[in-house]
């Protein structure tokens, strides 16, 4: 019996690894959705914010149907244009990293961004080039660095600073959009959480049976 009831709860207690798990990992995933397009313009990824070493690390997949393009990103996370920042794709691409004035965000008129990721030769995120962004299915790993971050910073919290331009959108290609992110609902991830430490504590007491 004492045999059996270990076999049943094998897979829930495999199941109680696999969630705890990431909740102690710092990557968190992102799915990014077009402000006035919607499912037209999507991405998905994940970010990562190393504190000791002041590194943003953002990986991002193009999900758009069609040929909408990615033509750049941007972060706003400090009131008014931050500088001190460095940053570099992997792999090697058509985006530019800049710290400089990015301009206006389309659609957010009140973004400021401190810096970016841009293509083309406009200088500014509100312009770009299609040929040199991410095509659909592309992905493409975005590294940024700089004391200026500083100390407190989160994952949440950068990943709601970050602006995704799409040009090239829908099936005639004549749309642009501009995406903000979506960072998954955590209490889904706590409820499988309080079931896999509810299995864990049936085990053990299981396991405390007299024969």
């Amino acid at each position: 019996m004492r045999l059996a009831c270990r076999r049943l709860l094998l897979p829930t207690l495999t199941l109680a690894v696999v969630v705890l798990t990431p909740l102690r990992a710092s990557a968190i995933p992102i799915t990014v959705i077009g402000d006035s397009t919607g499912t037209l313009s999507t991405a998905t990824g994940n970010l990562t914010f190393n504190d000791a070493t002041n590194t943003l690390t953002l990986t991002l997949t193009n999900t758009s149907p069609f040929d909408a393009r990615i033509t750049a990103i941007g972060f706003d996370v400090f009131a008014g244009n931050a500088n001190g920042f460095s940053g570099s794709t992997t792999p090697a691409s058509g985006f530019i990293f800049s710290d400089a004035d990015l301009g206006t965000v389309p659609q957010f008129n009140s973004a400021e961004l401190d810096f970016g990721f841009i293509t083309g030769n406009s200088g500014n995120f509100n312009g770009g080039s299609p040929n040199d962004g991410l095509a659909p299915g592309g992905t493409l790993t975005f590294t940024v660095t700089g004391a200026a971050f500083g100390n407190g910073l989160t994952e949440a919290q950068l990943a709601e600073d970050l602006f995704v331009r799409f040009q090239r959108v829908g099936a005639d290609g004549e749309g642009s959009d501009v995406g903000t992110v979506r960072v998954p609902d955590a209490s889904s991830s706590l409820s499988l959480l309080g079931l896999a430490m509810g299995a864990l504590a049936a085990f053990r007491r299981r396991t405390r049976l007299p024969r």
